[in-house]
């Protein structure tokens, strides 16, 4: 048994807490019975009804992808430009499914795909800390000094960094350019271009090796796979 307003956010019918205000506002029913109080709690066998729309229970469902440039990390796009989500589904998997997170458009790497609302959303969420490591290309070459600020953190929009790890894979000085591994876990938008931008190397490639215990080990570009049951219980922890 679970909450009806957790059962109605892992089958995508909106966030935990919009769920709420719809049973508060009468709008679902289970097993024909108008729903108002938040505590209800449903099983796999409960009928839930929504805006007079039954609501089904989804297997869970959970793919690694290694993105490729020029694809947007959402489910849908407004303007028709190919979506991560597109990928899948032009393999006959027809599951619904979105993206844990977002990488830019012109970000590459590993990104996670799911139906599992509870999960995503401990992903993403600061306070469990999930680690991510990219490795930049950026222009200039990197002093240590600026490797330091970035893993003691530096100030974007008017708020400081979490601490994070950063280590310098290459230069090359004909060119200015620096290769520079950064581990993060936060989520902010575009943060790690700016946290580059902010000590004076504007990034020119981005591309996200790891995401917690995950890798990108056997997948080309545009390559995806489903993740182990393992790996699944080690995001889980």
């Amino acid at each position: 048994m679970e909450r009806l307003q957790k059962a109605m956010a892992e089958a995508g019918v909106a966030s935990r807490r919009a769920s709420e205000k719809l049973i508060l506002q009468g709008k679902v029913a289970v097993n024909g019975i108008t729903v108002t109080e938040l505590g209800t709690k449903v099983g796999v066998h409960d009928e839930i009804v929504v805006n007079g729309v039954p609501i089904h229970h989804e297997q869970h469902v959970y793919y690694l992808l290694n993105k490729p440039r020029g694809v947007i990390s959402s489910a849908h796009d407004d303007k028709g430009r190919r979506t991560v989500v597109d990928i899948i589904h032009d393999a006959e998997i027809d599951e619904r499914i979105y993206p844990v997170g977002r990488l830019d458009y012109d970000t590459t790497g590993i990104l996670l795909l799911t139906n599992d609302g509870t999960l995503a959303n401990k992903l993403m969420h600061p306070k469990y800390e999930v680690e991510k490591t990219y490795v930049a290309k950026v222009e200039g070459i990197v002093k240590n000094d600026e490797l330091k600020q970035l893993r003691l953190g530096v100030v974007i929009d008017g708020r400081k960094t979490k601490p994070a790890k950063s280590k310098l894979l290459n230069d090359d000085r004909s060119k200015k350019t620096s290769i520079v591994q950064l581990t993060i876990h936060e989520g902010r938008n575009h943060q790690v271009k700016n946290m580059f931008k902010s000590v004076g190397h504007p990034v020119i490639k981005l591309h996200r090796e790891t995401y917690g215990p995950l890798n990108l080990y056997g997948l080309q570009p545009g390559e995806f796979r489903a993740l182990k049951p393992e790996e699944v219980q080690l995001l889980k922890k």
